[in-house]
């Protein structure tokens, strides 16, 4: 596997000169084609389709017709916060993927700072998650949403979601690193994000839950992520709508950086 992670030797005797940007670069290309290669922009474009269909057929007439909300414009939050979660996913099992085939450590055995894999990997994500983004607001205008609170808010809406969707697929690509085990990886993700999908405000209103679990679905991440995004979809983010989620999103970055922190030490002394 010729990554052109080095350069030629600068003259006779020298150790090789690294270029961080090139070694980005060509494990950034390399990311890309494997996710191309395992069809993963295909699913990550006909994942926001299923999603909305699944959910949208199914209840609109329940927000509609009961509860008098606009259904379409109240599930877009949480067809693009699903969306980018699904990428997440993606991300933690390509890195997983990476250590059980041996790419991680025949990348250790290179001259490469230890921020460049991780980096590369988030860069790949960040195509994916814009594609997902894109298929997402497609999803949305298919059903009736539309954004009527002007161009600002609309790109406060999908630049919002897109920074959720790093944090994710960084926090993500950390969990698959540690975890090591694609399969591990897959079991460790798939129901949390299973309940908190489900369980959120994303999907219905906080008054059809049963009363004792109101607390939790109206506190939980994904309905404060979702809260920030109907507030741009709505016209009115304001800070006291921003606090929780960037609580939740400042603890989940510090999870994350203190994860990859730990795996690159254990992958120093292993």
């Amino acid at each position: 596997m010729n990554l052109a992670l080095t350069s030629p030797m600068i003259v006779s005797g020298t150790a090789p000169r690294t270029r961080p940007f090139d070694q980005f670069m060509a494990l950034t290309s390399r990311a890309l084609l494997t996710m191309n290669r395992h069809y993963e922009f295909f699913l990550c474009m006909t994942a926001p389709v299923l999603l909305t269909a699944c959910f949208y057929v199914p209840l609109r007439t329940i927000m509609g017709d009961y509860i008098g909300v606009d259904y379409a414009q109240y599930l877009m939050p949480v067809i693009c916060l699903q969306s980018v979660g699904f990428v997440a996913t993606s991300a933690a099992m390509r890195s997983a993927m990476d250590f059980d085939s041996g790419v991680s450590a025949r990348l250790r055995s290179l001259p490469l700072p230890t921020a460049v894999p991780i980096l590369s990997r988030l860069a790949a994500n960040t195509v994916l998650l814009v594609v997902s983004l894109v298929w997402a607001g497609l999803s949305g205008l298919v059903i009736g949403w539309r954004p009527t609170e002007g161009v600002a808010n609309t790109i406060g809406f999908f630049a919002t979601a897109l920074v959720i969707g790093i944090l994710l697929a960084f926090g993500a690509d950390v969990i698959g690193v540690l975890m090591k085990d694609p399969k591990a990886t897959s079991q460790a993700l798939a129901l949390p994000q299973l309940i908190l999908g489900m369980l959120s405000t994303g999907f219905l209103a906080e008054n059809l839950f049963p009363e004792w679990i109101q607390p939790f679905a109206r506190n939980q991440p994904v309905s404060q992520f979702a809260n920030v995004l109907r507030s741009f979809d709505e016209g009115n983010p304001t800070w006291a709508i921003a606090l929780p989620a960037t609580l939740w999103a400042a603890g989940i970055l510090v999870c994350a950086y203190a994860g990859a922190a730990f795996a690159a030490v254990r992958s120093h002394h292993g």
